[in-house]
């Protein structure tokens, strides 16, 4: 559950911080495809962050990242990650809930923090000259949450008023049963928010044990950018960070790969039915990921110029939309095609997938698909990972977080360009030989058929 305030009390009109963030996207669009300057600041504690100065408007983004996430839940307390981050504006230090919100409402900051399933992420964006105020609300958030029972509470109980809801909701059921059967027993296929019965067994003390567990600093990533330089970033860092334990304790989770080979079938009465198809995917760490993801692009990951949208729509009308994408999680991977399509129809809709597939397969792409895909690929980057301060620190963390290093962006043109056909070929032979998993979602199929 992500936990996300915003303030009413900007010091400056609204009005104006749009106009200068419009004009602030303007000016990163114009720039996109200049060098940025990527400064890697080092605390005296030794915290470091990566820093991209910018003072086109007077507001200071900073993003953060510590490893874990809800993998770390315990057994019988799933759930533990997501409650306690949706508990952080709930009270910190002397600061009750009531206090604590009062205080950041005032400070005309933004503060979030959420959880995923390996890493527990934050984010502040505040006016430059509001920083103290603001950064001293997030150090007390980040180093001393209250976790009081009052809110424990009402926060469980507005989750679990999103798992009731989420009882009567065919793609909630869908995405639990697919879960568990690609996954096993593996902590990626329980339910982020928990269940009714993890979630009432969850205690203040468990909160404060999972956070003191999580919230150290050789699991932490940072990034910060616009109006502040490297030496004052320095002493912010100590202070937001400084009085953090020194080491995580987590929970080993081992990789997993994907249990393929099986059709899922979850019957609802829908107008539509919705079809997903997953494959072995490829780790964020190999030297195949850049021929998978140009691979990717050309089989489904390219919206209008895909071959997958070609078959599919353009050809034969079956989908609106339809598309694939790799999955690079810390501990799985997988190359996952969804669309959606008249329940009267999903049989002819999977034959041409499956068959569009295995063509990419026996044959792979061509060299202009594989021209086209790398000059996409290299001129949407910037659109898609730097069009905001707040995407701009994100890239930043993530580029931590995978160990790419501070040179990435210089280097990811000639990564790309590289790629051979050849290695093209060889990689979509790969992933898509497979017998892949497949969930259909709506009504029975006719006579039992499978896709």
């Amino acid at each position: 559950m992500a936990s996300f305030r915003i303030s009413s009390k900007l010091l400056i009109s609204q009005t104006i911080v749009f106009l200068l963030s419009a004009l602030f996207l303007i000016l990163l669009a114009l720039t996109a495809h200049a060098a940025m300057a990527i400064q890697e600041v080092k605390s005296s504690k030794g915290i470091t962050a990566w820093l991209v100065e910018d003072y086109s408007v007077p507001i200071i983004t900073l993003r953060f990242d510590f490893d874990g996430g809800s993998t770390q839940d315990p057994t019988g307390k799933e759930g533990l990650a997501n409650l306690m981050t949706g508990l952080f504006d709930e009270g910190a230090g002397d600061l009750d809930s009531n206090a604590f919100q009062a205080r950041l409402d005032d400070s005309g900051a933004e503060m979030g923090i959420s959880e995923g399933r390996d890493g527990i992420s934050g984010a502040m964006r505040t006016l430059a000259e509001r920083k103290d105020e603001a950064f001293e609300l997030l150090r007390l958030a980040i180093e001393k949450p209250r976790f009081d029972q009052a809110p424990i509470d009402r926060i469980r109980g507005q989750i679990l008023a999103g798992i009731v809801a989420g009882e009567r909701d065919p793609n909630t059921a869908a995405e639990t049963k697919w879960l568990r059967a690609v996954y096993g027993n593996h902590p990626y296929s329980r339910p982020d928010e928990g269940t009714r019965e993890s979630l009432e067994s969850i205690t203040a003390d468990d909160l404060r044990a999972f956070h003191k567990a999580t919230f150290a600093l050789s699991g932490l990533h940072v990034a910060v950018v616009g109006a502040i330089d490297a030496k004052t970033l320095q002493s912010e860092l100590d202070k937001l960070f400084g009085g953090l334990p020194l080491q995580q304790s987590l929970r080993p989770v081992a990789d997993t790969e994907l249990k393929l080979d099986q059709q899922l079938q979850v019957e609802y009465d829908l107008p539509q039915t919705s079809v997903q198809l997953a494959f072995p995917g490829i780790k964020r760490s190999s030297p195949e990921f850049y021929a998978a993801t140009l691979m990717n692009e050309i089989l489904g990951g390219g919206t209008f110029t895909s071959r997958l949208f070609e078959e599919v729509r353009e050809k034969r009308g079956l989908a609106y939309s339809v598309d694939s994408g790799l999955s690079n999680r810390e501990h799985a991977s997988a190359l996952v095609v969804t669309t959606a399509t008249r329940s009267d129809r999903v049989a002819e809709t999977l034959a041409v997938m499956r068959e569009t597939i295995k063509r990419m397969a026996d044959e792979g792409p061509t060299e202009a698909e594989l021209a086209a895909a790398k000059k996409y690929m290299v001129g949407a980057y910037a659109i898609n990972n730097l069009d905001s301060s707040g995407a701009i620190a994100g890239t930043l963390v993530d580029l931590q977080i995978n160990k790419l290093g501070i040179d990435y962006m210089a280097r990811r043109s000639d990564l790309i360009n590289g790629v051979t056909l050849d290695e093209v070929k060889a990689v979509a032979k790969k992933l898509l030989s497979a017998n892949p998993a497949v969930m259909i979602v709506g009504p029975a199929l006719a006579d039992g058929s499978k896709g």
